[in-house]
């Protein structure tokens, strides 16, 4: 896991090119160095997990080759063999970064092809003067680029880029809208209108004047085959072990986040079986649970490590949200409004300075499952909509009526009932996509101080592209599917890879997994939803290894408590930024509109915890990004 970096036809004496490094250090504080050939320089920051002696560090240059690589490629020793056998390879190296090299020498862009990992690198070659990018398959690892001109750059933060020489910092309106929607950003556009991400399962190929192309190499399997309940477990238990056995692969200790649930407990006692992995899991004080109604998730986990003899650890998180927040803007890139990153980075920074710097997650088992709340929401508001409408309208008048919270004490089913009314009525597209988004289409107007009607349009479009897409008999995997093309890449990648890499630590995915994924998705909806349970298959394949009470538990999510602190610690930040003046100064957003959310979350009438947290955050964001 590292930071990379490339400019291409660039003044290099401008000073701003010798603070790269300093920028991207997070990323990699083991080295860092840079490459310069004619027009073009290289940067890298490496944190170190295989092969960690000096002969690995990068840019790697080998011939005509020169390589920065970010993240593992976990099948190279079999890649190396292979290339050994039948190419003759010479290898200087025990590195994946080395294998990565030679596989492009041999193969071209179909190198891609053959790659079981996570990944963003850059391969130049000094004969040709041509650069080739490539990205994984489902956006683990970050790369954005800019290109105007004669000139083109890469990077795998945001924040290096926005400040190149003779960027326009225009705000990208349609991104905007996004992430008021979501609190986070899908697709493959930057809060910028001139920086971008390069899709996932893409590579693209700059010449020396500047211009490229850009290619798709890969995507997942879109239809469902028929499998026995037998067969699909017995199959998706051998697929799920291989890949955590690969995932297991480091010149350094590998660690696991254990929530106590059962992706991160599943994945956690597989990958003990087959070496000896330390655990961490997170709690909270007594009074932030009470007010947002979490469950105890931290006495699961240490039931389960008792019971496994698992290497435990328990970190309390106590943040004070006030100082964190500004820093998790920063790290962030974009104006992200998902709490959890805050979890992450401060477990991952527990955790390094434990000296781990390899985490496992359960990420990506929810998407590929169907084992969101959301997921069985959507689906069981399909049916309600089959009940009598004076009915439905009878329930919604009175849900309305009732508060979400008294005093202290959060109301939960409320807060349910009222998020799941908001979509119950709506076609599936509409539906699934307000399932997991915080405003209706009809008040972004008011949102805003402008109309945006158009970026609304285009947002409901694009989700309703990817929605039919695929799966047109099987509403299930539909909702699979859309989610691991804009929940799993735009929210939990994203705030994964930034939140921990903040910290130096490396966050492994082995549900995210290309052999993986494309069984997930080739497994019938009826057997990931079955006789009410979420995750059937995945939970039959749990039985092998977990206790029926980790199994069968309920549902718990990797949050934080969000409202606690919006009333309690944050209420004097939400004061000071999203007070009148300070929102009619910034000129975007309606001040009317903000004071109203605010005052109908502060007396309980209604849930905006989370809008009020994306709109601190995006008036953080712009202070950072754009005023400084």
């Amino acid at each position: 896991m590292c930071g990379i970096a490339g400019f291409l036809n660039f003044d290099f004496e401008n000073p701003y090119f010798d603070r790269i490094h300093e920028i991207q250090l997070h990323r990699g504080p083991d080295a860092q160095h840079s490459f310069e050939h004619e027009n073009l320089r290289l940067y890298h920051q490496r944190l170190s997990i295989i092969d960690i002696s000096d002969a690995a560090n990068q840019p790697f240059i080998k011939d005509e080759f020169v390589i920065v690589f970010n993240g593992e490629i976990y099948n190279y020793k079999r890649l190396r063999k292979k290339l050994i056998d039948s190419c003759g390879v010479d290898f200087r190296t025990t590195s994946d970064t080395e294998v990565l090299l030679e596989l492009y020498r041999h193969k071209g862009f179909d190198c891609l092809d053959d790659l079981q990992g996570m990944f963003a690198f850059a391969i130049y070659n000094k004969k040709t003067n041509v650069l080739f990018l490539a990205r994984d398959h489902f956006g683990i690892k970050p790369l954005f680029y800019y290109a105007h001109s004669n000139q083109f750059a890469f990077a795998s933060e945001l924040k290096t880029l926005v400040k190149l020489p003779g960027i326009k910092k225009t705000i990208n309106l349609s991104s905007l809208v996004s992430t008021l929607n979501y609190v986070w950003l899908p697709g493959n556009e930057s809060m910028f209108e001139e920086i971008h991400k390069l899709p996932p399962a893409s590579y693209a190929v700059i010449k020396s004047n500047g211009s490229y192309t850009i290619n798709q190499y890969y995507q997942p399997q879109t239809s469902s085959s028929i499998y026995s309940e037998q067969a699909a477990a017995d199959r998706l238990n051998e697929v799920l072990g291989q890949s955590i056995l690969r995932h297991l692969e480091a010149d350094v200790p590998v660690s696991s986040f254990l929530s106590g649930g059962l992706d991160s407990s599943l994945l956690s006692v597989i990958a003990n079986q087959h070496q000896k992995v330390s655990t961490y899991s997170i709690a909270f004080n007594e009074q932030d649970k009470k007010v947002e109604q979490m469950p105890d998730d931290a006495k699961y986990a240490r039931q389960l490590a008792s019971k496994y003899g698992l290497d435990h650890h328990e970190i309390l998180i106590e943040p004070s949200i006030t100082e964190e927040l500004p820093k998790m803007v920063y790290h962030l890139d974009e104006p992200i409004g998902d709490p959890s990153a805050i979890n992450t980075y401060l477990i991952s920074k527990a955790t390094h300075e434990r000296g781990v710097k390899v985490l496992l997650s359960g990420m990506g088992a929810d998407e590929l499952f169907f084992g969101y709340r959301r997921q069985k929401a959507t689906l069981y508001a399909l049916r309600y909509q089959q009940l009598p409408k004076g009915f439905r309208g009878l329930t919604t008048a009175m849900t309305n009526m009732l508060p979400v919270r008294v005093g202290n004490m959060g109301i939960r089913p409320v807060r349910w009932a009222k998020r799941f009314l908001s979509f119950a009525n709506l076609p599936p597209s509409d539906a699934y996509q307000r399932s997991y988004s915080y405003y209706d289409k009809s008040r972004f107007n008011e949102l805003f101080s402008r109309d945006v009607t158009a970026e609304v349009n285009k947002m409901y479009s694009a989700h309703q592209q990817i929605f039919e897409e695929a799966y047109p008999n099987d509403i299930i995997n539909k909702m699979c599917y859309t989610d691991l093309h804009y929940f799993m890449q735009g929210l939990n990648l994203t705030v994964t890879d930034r939140a921990s890499m903040a910290a130096s630590v490396e966050v492994r995915v082995p549900f995210i997994d290309k052999e993986v994924v494309n069984l997930a998705l080739s497994i019938s909806g009826n057997l990931k939803f079955r006789k009410g349970q979420q995750k059937y298959i995945l939970k039959k394949v749990a039985e092998k290894y977990l206790p029926h009470n980790i199994i069968y538990r309920p549902k718990a999510s990797f949050s934080v408590p969000i409202r606690s602190w919006i009333s309690g610690a944050m209420e004097p930040m939400v004061m000071d930024i999203l007070n009148s003046e300070t929102v009619k100064k910034r000129g975007i957003f309606n001040p009317g509109f903000i004071e109203q959310l605010v005052r109908n979350d502060k007396n309980g009438k209604a849930d905006y915890a989370y809008q009020i947290y994306q709109l601190l955050t995006i008036e953080l964001w712009f202070r950072e990004f754009m005023d400084q």
